[in-house]
């Protein structure tokens, strides 16, 4: 079945056939090479901790879809391994994601929230991706890791390369891999000569120090994970979820009158149109049965968050926005020992845009002469753009 074009231009649209027809399909990746989808949330949720579906390549049988293909000096990351290195290493870093930790970062994200709007000024027009949605999260991040603002490349072009490659420029994704390679070898050196009070140096001395210590790929794809994660899950948080509000004026108005509600919202959001379609790919240890249909060991597993999120079996009138919905339980940032290590700062940056945001532009609405641009990727869901009208309110009539 080639559903990948369909997959991408109408994800929910195809999702609801292909759930309600069958629990597993076969279908063609994006590189033509075959996989089997997982779209129920009862069998995504089981399949997302299945110890026998593996994120290392080395289970993975050749002709089939097999995902991103990159060099060994960022292969070496949580997305493509098993416990007990996946168990490892996630140590090492964990204490960085805490949910305390993240808590103790509000005040320094709510400061770059301001910061970026106060850019914006009082009234005008802007695609709320550059100037805010992207901007906060690798601003936090390259913080937290200790890149220099100097230092920062050009990171939202480097992900959109490989995410979304664009086929007029085949060599694209080829040569931001080179730059990111460059990138990190040249940060981490620094980092070694001249470490600091950040992220990325405590890393250095775990790999140069410890017992229990990373290897040198580990170190850089590790470093290359939290920035491309970090950033990319959270910049899509972000903007789908205020396209999502601007489309359902009602739920905005609901959480304006309340904005107590946020910590609900999020979840809703993320539940409702979160980041990733797709969950990372897996290859079944040995043969195993999903929903009935026996998936071969060896051949690709693709588990459908955003299928799952909207199973009517699981979330009551899934396909609708409702901010005052328990949307615990969503499959948005993962489960099981692979579970976004980064949800809660993300969780927390998101609250804190959409707070500062809404505060700032009561007046905020779509821009009808310029429609969003969503990113054209079989497993990320996310806006390129996302043109806005904006006002404070000042002066208006009460």
């Amino acid at each position: 079945m080639d559903l990948a074009d369909d997959l991408i231009t109408d994800p929910y649209g195809v999702y609801e056939q292909l759930r309600t027809t069958s629990p597993v399909h076969r279908i063609q990746g994006t590189d033509g090479q075959p996989a089997w989808i997982v779209t129920r949330y009862e069998d995504v949720r089981a399949g997302l901790a299945d110890p026998r579906l593996s994120l290392d390549k080395k289970h993975a049988q050749a002709g089939n879809y097999s995902g991103l293909r990159l060099p060994p000096v960022l292969e070496a990351n949580l997305l493509n391994m098993d416990p007990p290195d996946h168990t490892r290493i996630r140590r090492l870093v964990g204490k960085a994601f805490t949910p305390g930790r993240a808590n103790q970062l509000r005040t320094p994200i709510r400061a770059i929230a301001d910061r970026l709007l106060d850019e914006l000024g009082e009234e005008g027009n802007t695609d709320l991706i550059g100037t805010y949605a992207a901007p906060l999260p690798i601003t936090v991040i390259c913080e937290l890791l200790g890149i220099p603002r100097e230092q920062r490349g050009d990171f939202r072009g480097w992900t959109q390369a490989l995410i979304a490659p664009d086929p007029s420029r085949p060599q694209a994704a080829k040569e931001a891999v080179g730059a990111i390679m460059q990138f990190f070898a040249e940060l981490i050196a620094h980092k070694r000569h001249s470490p600091e009070d950040d992220l990325l140096s405590d890393l250095i001395a775990v790999r140069d120090t410890e017992h229990d210590r990373l290897s040198e790929d580990e170190l850089t794809s590790l470093a290359f994970l939290i920035l491309f994660a970090g950033f990319e899950n959270t910049v899509q948080l972000i903007g789908n979820a205020v396209w999502a509000l601007l489309q359902h004026p009602e739920q905005l108005a609901a959480l304006r009158q309340d904005p107590s509600k946020i910590t609900a919202a999020v979840e809703e959001l993320a539940r409702y149109e979160g980041p990733a379609l797709l969950a990372i790919r897996r290859f079944p240890t040995e043969d195993v049965t999903i929903g009935g249909v026996t998936v071969p060991a060896g051949e690709t597993v693709l588990l459908s968050l955003a299928a799952a999120n909207r199973d009517p079996d699981r979330f009551k009138d899934p396909d609708h926005l409702d901010i005052e919905r328990d949307a615990t339980g969503h499959l948005s940032l993962g489960h099981g020992i692979h579970y976004c290590i980064g949800a809660p700062l993300a969780r927390t940056e998101t609250e804190i845009a959409l707070t500062a945001l809404l505060e700032r532009f009561p007046l905020l609405e779509l821009d009808s002469d310029d429609a969003p641009q969503w990113r054209r990727s079989l497993r990320a869901r996310g806006l390129m753009s996302l043109p806005v009208r904006f006002r404070t309110g000042q002066g208006q009539p009460a």
